[in-house]
């Protein structure tokens, strides 16, 4: 079955025809950018559905929501998301998994690229490294609490560069600010301007699962489920594959 074919099938399954098109507002943190970069444009054409989704960092999808921005479906870390439902932001049981993301390193495109094959290469890329990128969602939380944990965090925070909420530490990886930058495998293996080293050692590695869930008050739940159902088909996961993340 066409991809098409098998959009129509979920909205039929759900109960939203298409001839009567939505709006389907989204708040979403970047990991899964650009996956859902490649994967909407074939719902809205099939659908007729027109999605209007906001790529932000997750403090900033926190600050939207706590300042009452509507919206229809949400897309962050599981364990973020969870306090969302727990609150009753979220429609109880309306958590859907989407796809796992590793933690990966970067350098500037034609840079030496570093050895970080296992931990002890990895530290000594780190306080060999005249400056380090990372972010403020979910990666750059765990690679702050990692650095203490492998005893070079106080060497290490002089050169830490931390990119604003929203911002992908790619960014200041291209642009030679960091020497090396750290970030969801999902965000830095294809980040124009990047070349990707690979991910953390196996023993540091840590995976988030990013999840969808839909607002209680959500204008457009029905179309909100038909778009959920898409980006987790299979076709869906043979996309998240292609950028670096685990199917859920």
């Amino acid at each position: 079955m066409k991809i098409q074919g098998i959009i129509a099938a979920a909205l039929l399954l759900s109960g939203t025809a298409m001839a009567n098109a939505a709006e389907i507002t989204v708040l979403s943190t970047q990991a899964t950018e650009p996956s859902c970069r490649e994967l909407l444009p074939e719902f809205e054409k099939a659908t007729g559905n027109i999605v209007k989704i906001v790529y932000t960092g997750t403090l900033d999808v926190k600050k939207r929501i706590a300042a009452g921005e509507p919206f229809d479906i949400l897309i962050m870390a599981g364990t973020d998301l969870d306090d969302f439902l727990k609150s009753g932001t979220l429609a109880p049981g309306s958590r859907v998994d989407l796809a796992r993301s590793g933690v990966g390193v970067g350098v500037k495109a034609g840079a030496p690229k570093p050895d970080i094959s296992t931990t002890e290469a990895f530290k000594k890329t780190l306080l060999a490294a005249k400056s380090i990128g990372y972010s403020t969602g979910p990666s750059g939380n765990y690679v702050i609490g990692l650095f203490d944990r492998l005893g070079i965090a106080d060497q290490l925070k002089p050169k830490l560069k931390q990119t604003p909420t929203g911002v992908f530490v790619g960014t200041i990886t291209a642009n030679g600010e960091a020497e090396i930058g750290i970030q969801q495998v999902s965000e830095m293996s294809q980040f124009p301007g990047v070349d990707y080293v690979g991910p953390l050692p196996a023993d540091t590695q840590r995976y988030t699962m990013f999840s969808s869930g839909i607002a209680a008050q959500a204008k457009e739940p029905a179309a909100a489920k038909a778009l959920i159902k898409y980006i987790t088909s299979p076709q869906a996961g043979a996309v998240y594959k292609k950028r670096g993340m685990e199917p859920g």
